[in-house]
């Protein structure tokens, strides 16, 4: 995917991610957030730390259509980014570098974006992409988890209580002890050979991608979409804004169901890998 992607010579990539605690928390949560000045990589779970370049030109475009359209989007002049948007980025740009824009989509617990609304949001993104005032070619990249339980996050709930309630919603304040002590905990859920994965519906998921039917997805709502898919599974929130902007259907898929990682595993392209 990452050779197939380099043949089409992008001048700047869209990346559409989730937020693990980076550079968002519960004392002030925006549900999407910009980027459109500075960015830099968190280098969590081995990803890239340090400074990424930004398309400044093309995310101001992007944000004012995005206005102009009826989304009010929060904006980051210094965004924090970590493997929910850097892993992505590295694979498919293959250490070129190449400007991105940052869209943050906060998948963890309330608010988060309408699923209907997300694919609102993706034709909106696709027309602001297309009409932009920037030239070249733009690669929009949308990465998330497939289906995953998860523990809650929502501070609400009575289980995230004590330091792990404190950290959610205060972490900001001491970041890097937070993900230290954070990452861990992470790295331990994996290694289960029997890891609930439901790759019945990660299948379906695909197909439905492949053939851009997203209304059957969008009607799931949050609860039937945690049903299926487990708390985890609102990542693929950042799937739907990705293929919806693209308005074009995956041609390639490869997926895996992976228990040790806790997680369904997925790529989808809208171009031909071969």
């Amino acid at each position: 995917m990452a050779e197939a992607a380099a043949r089409l010579a992008s001048d700047a990539v869209v990346v559409i991610g989730p937020d693990h605690f980076h550079a968002n928390f519960y004392d002030q949560m925006p549900p999407l957030v910009l980027g459109v000045e500075q960015a830099v990589g968190f280098g969590d779970f081995g990803s890239r730390s340090g400074p990424l370049p930004v398309d400044t030109r093309l995310a101001w475009s992007v944000r004012d259509a995005l206005a102009a359209a009826g989304f009010d989007l929060s904006l980051s002049y210094s965004l924090t980014l970590d493997h929910g948007v850097t892993q992505s980025y590295e694979m498919v740009c293959g250490g070129r570098p190449v400007p991105l824009v940052p869209l943050i989509v906060n998948t963890a617990a309330p608010p988060l974006p309408g699923v209907p609304r997300c694919v609102q949001l993706g034709r909106a993104l696709g027309e602001a992409i297309r009409g932009a005032d920037s030239p070249g070619r733009v690669l929009v990249v949308a990465s998330g988890g497939l289906s995953h339980w998860l523990p809650s996050n929502d501070p609400r709930d009575p289980a995230v209580h004590g330091e792990r309630r404190q950290a959610v919603i205060h972490g900001r304040a001491n970041l890097r002890a937070f993900a230290a002590a954070r990452e861990p905990r992470v790295r331990a859920m994996g290694g289960d050979p029997n890891a609930h994965v439901n790759s019945a519906w990660d299948t379906w998921f695909l197909k439905q991608l492949a053939a851009v039917d997203l209304a059957p997805v969008a009607a799931l709502g949050d609860e039937g979409l945690e049903r299926q898919a487990g708390s985890g599974g609102h990542e693929i929130r950042t799937w739907l804004i990705g293929q919806a902007a693209v308005d074009r259907p995956f041609v390639w898929t490869s997926y895996e169901p992976v228990p040790e990682w806790i997680t369904g595993m997925g790529i989808g392209t809208t171009f031909e890998v071969d």
